[in-house]
């Protein structure tokens, strides 16, 4: 449903943009092919004379008209404050009007464009609304356009009250709308710890399962059996993974404050056990604390476990617990979230295992479905006409928790945007977008060492996995717009070793992943497989 102030865009308007958005994105536009109505800029508002001031959030529409791209070129004008008003009828209209001001109103009851037309009848420069909803684009139609000639911008019910408190009645503001870098830097960094957790994480969990297979030796304490144990993924749990993701995403859509606490808990507690799992390999080389607790009928040591594993248990739990309880901290609480969430990530990869590229083509091919029609198709079928796999991963802009879902590797914009003010001030990165890759990746690294490749199939996964992480920006940057990176992970993984495969000749076993299944016990075209694994553990 649209709201009666929106003007005059319409259910078809909006189903037409979606499909052109959702055709645009599976050929890899260069371009747009609606204009975006919306856009992003800044208020900045000081007191009468001073120099300094401060900036806020508004989205603009700049067919009304266009803002200037630098503050030094941006009027500052008075603003008149009549936010006890919708301004939808000329008897709302203070008497002298708002000659040479930019007046606040409040959003509702009429159009954007009978507000504007009453502000610019009577002598503003612009006009400032103070919405309490999501900020949505002050649209109208082609004619409202040409007619209206000073700019109009939304403003959050929350900036304004802070303006009230901040400045005095003679506050003036200045409208601007600085120019959006087309790839931020912080993408270099994602760039960097995504490729660098599938590269590690495929190396470590392929190494380790040959290893596990070949080598049979004794282990000095249950920790170190337990951390080596994996899980063999089947058809049917594929199946069975995929109905939950589509469930719990939906659930998160709509009872996204009720589902986001628990969510948060269960991302300490598995950060936690991944933390532990990463750590211990180094830990168990230290020549101290290895001897055992006094014997005990506490849960979990009664089987006396060594003093170091209890300090790295310990350690473990707090840095889970100091990002739960800092976790909105912005300015350094993301550096222990992408930590927690790469030790997790790697411990995934570590533990689950896909034992033929069948089942590795299967789960690819099918989140590559769910994660296009997510952010392409559900715009079509939600009423805000927003993707639910963006607005899931982000957070509801209208929240009333304010909370982020903490399962994305994010790292804040390095550069000056409007998007830091306007509670978009991160990039993120699904903990899927690496994880799905990653299972592939290891696949290939198991098949490497059993075929005795040199690790082809290994770095040729790797490598198309920092391609299509490539293409991903390169699109997000192009259509601005949330991308589903599965959409080009999924091809460029799957093709790339699919490509190997044809040109070694080697299709029919690495499909069917044979010597993994069987055992490894058995020479493949009359090659002998060599136990001399590299010992990653």
């Amino acid at each position: 449903m649209v709201e009666s102030e929106e003007g005059s865009v319409d259910g078809g308007r909006r189903q037409q943009s979606g499909i052109m958005r959702f055709l645009s994105s599976l050929l890899w536009a260069a371009l747009l092919i609606e204009q975006v109505l919306g856009e992003y800029g800044m208020a900045h508002f000081s007191d009468g004379g001073s120099s300094k001031g401060k900036d806020y959030c508004i989205f603009f529409n700049s067919q009304w008209a266009r803002l200037p791209q630098d503050l030094s070129k941006a009027a500052r004008l008075q603003t008149y404050d009549l936010t006890t008003s919708v301004l939808c009828s000329p008897s709302d209209v203070p008497e002298g009007g708002f000659p040479n001001s930019i007046p606040m109103v409040m959003r509702g009851n009429c159009t954007f464009y009978e507000k504007v037309r009453l502000a610019q009848i009577n002598g503003a420069k612009g006009l400032l609304i103070v919405s309490k909803d999501r900020l949505t684009p002050p649209s109208g139609n082609k004619s409202q356009y040409e007619e209206i000639g000073i700019p109009v911008a939304l403003l959050s019910y929350k900036d304004m009250l802070d303006i009230s408190k901040t400045f005095g009645e003679k506050r003036q503001v200045a409208m601007y709308a600085p120019k959006e870098p087309v790839v931020d830097y912080n993408m270099v960094l994602i760039f960097l710890m995504a490729v660098g957790t599938v590269a590690v994480g495929g190396y470590w969990a392929g190494s380790r399962d040959i290893k596990k297979r070949y080598m049979k030796h004794k282990r000095d304490d249950g920790a170190e059996k337990q951390d080596e144990e994996t899980v063999d993924v089947t058809p049917i749990m594929i199946c069975v993974f995929v109905v939950m993701c589509c469930s719990m995403l939906v659930l998160l859509y709509f009872f996204y404050d009720h589902l986001v606490y628990m969510t948060i808990a269960t991302f300490c507690l598995a950060s936690a056990v991944g933390l532990y799992s990463c750590l211990w390999p180094f830990v168990r080389r230290i020549p101290f604390g290895k001897c055992r607790i006094p014997e005990n009928n506490l849960p979990y040591c009664h089987k006396r476990p060594q003093v170091r594993t209890l300090i790295l248990s310990a350690f473990c739990i707090a840095v889970s617990v100091t990002w739960g309880v800092f976790r909105n901290e912005d300015q350094w609480a993301w550096i222990l979230q992408d930590a927690l969430g790469i030790a997790f990530c790697l411990y995934m990869l570590k533990t689950i295992r896909l034992p033929t590229f069948k089942a590795c083509t299967l789960l690819l091919v099918v989140l590559f479905v769910y994660d296009v029609f997510f952010v392409f198709i559900t715009p079509l079928l939600t009423e805000s006409g927003e993707s639910i796999m963006v607005e899931v991963a982000a957070g509801p802009s209208d929240s009333s928790t304010h909370e982020k879902l903490p399962m994305v590797l994010k790292v804040p914009r390095l550069n000056s945007s409007p998007l830091v003010l306007c509670d978009r001030p991160f990039s993120l990165l699904g903990f899927g977008d690496i994880l799905v890759p990653g299972l592939l990746v290891a696949y290939c690294h198991r098949f490497d060492i059993l075929m005795q490749t040199s690790r082809i199939y290994f770095l040729a996964c790797t490598i198309g996995y920092g391609i299509g992480l490539l293409i991903t920006f390169v699109a997000l940057a192009l259509m601005q717009m949330g991308q589903p990176a599965l959409l080009y992970l999924v091809p460029c993984t799957l093709l790339t070793s699919l490509a190997v495969a044809l040109w070694r000749k080697e299709l029919p076993l690495f499909w069917t992943g044979s010597g993994f299944v069987e055992g490894f016990g058995v020479n493949l075209r009359n090659k002998t497989v060599i136990s001399n694994v590299c010992n990653c553990s």
